[in-house]
């Protein structure tokens, strides 16, 4: 409890401490979301970083995103094919490669690839799902990627404020009650979009009913289902009767079967481009 209101407290006054997290990402990020930076300062600040410029232009280069399968050597193009969102993407995934490789954070590495691998997997099927909605693919994949910085926070955390704490039993139910609350003061902290923040927020309500048709939410949802089911034939998934975004969504069963043997195969791909 002395932990989780320590968090508490943190997140309340804004003071987020993510030791070991690049902040060099947190500039990118600003960066693009400003409309006075120009595409040269943009390349400037991502090629400050090389091992940053080398995720990018990995990123841009993989089969999961370069369909064209013309080879990419400068950022600016790198930069310009992504996106920003998706070079949003590729940052986090520098960022979580740097963070594997800490020496501080040696006694959640396993869990920290565990989730890592998820993330992916979610954000895979985010941007198909997305394609049936209104939503853009790309933030979808962000979005999904960015699912569990939550857990991502308190796992990091926990090492640094009470070792102990990560082994022990209950550290699980810990992560899974308090992670998407945590992950949506993250995200807003950080200056991430609203819809994003809430779609971490709002992950486990089920049975939430969007006023405006299918979003970002309900394509969060389902897409975190899904991805817990890829382990079995995707001609198994049935949709869970509690969840209503599938519905709202208008995914069939057929339609999940489909989106997931999709995935399956972009994950290898994906998971290159990303790091794991």
């Amino acid at each position: 409890m002395a932990f989780l209101e320590m968090l508490a407290k943190e997140l309340s006054a804004r003071t987020i401490d993510l030791p070991c997290f690049p902040d060099v990402v947190i500039r990118v990020k600003n960066a693009l979301d400003d409309p006075n930076t120009t595409p040269q300062q943009a390349v400037q600040m991502v090629g400050a970083e090389p091992r940053l410029a080398a995720k990018l232009l990995q990123m841009a280069n993989s089969v999961a995103f370069n369909h064209s399968g013309k080879p990419l050597t400068d950022l600016r193009t790198a930069i310009t094919r992504l996106g920003h969102q998706l070079v949003q993407s590729a940052a986090m995934g520098y960022a979580v490669q740097q963070m594997k490789q800490e020496v501080s954070l040696r006694p959640i590495a396993n869990r920290l690839a565990d989730l890592w691998n998820k993330s992916i997997a979610v954000a895979s099927i985010c941007q198909v799902v997305a394609r049936k909605t209104a939503v853009g693919p790309d933030e979808a994949f962000l979005t999904g990627l960015l699912h569990g910085i939550g857990q991502l926070y308190i796992m990091v955390r926990s090492v640094d404020q009470a070792r102990d704490l990560c082994d022990a039993p209950n550290f699980a139910e810990l992560v899974g009650t308090w992670h998407a609350s945590i992950g949506m003061s993250v995200l807003q902290s950080w200056g991430f979009a609203d819809e994003i923040a809430d779609a971490v927020a709002n992950q486990t309500d089920f049975e939430r009913r969007s006023k405006n048709g299918a979003d970002l939410t309900d394509v969060l949802i389902a897409s975190i289902a899904l991805a817990e089911a890829m382990a079995c034939p995707a001609s198994d998934f049935e949709i869970p009767e509690e969840m209503t975004s599938f519905n709202t969504i208008g995914l069939s069963k057929d339609d999940c079967a489909a989106t997931l043997t999709h995935a399956e195969c972009r994950l290898g791909s994906l998971r290159e481009a990303l790091g794991c």
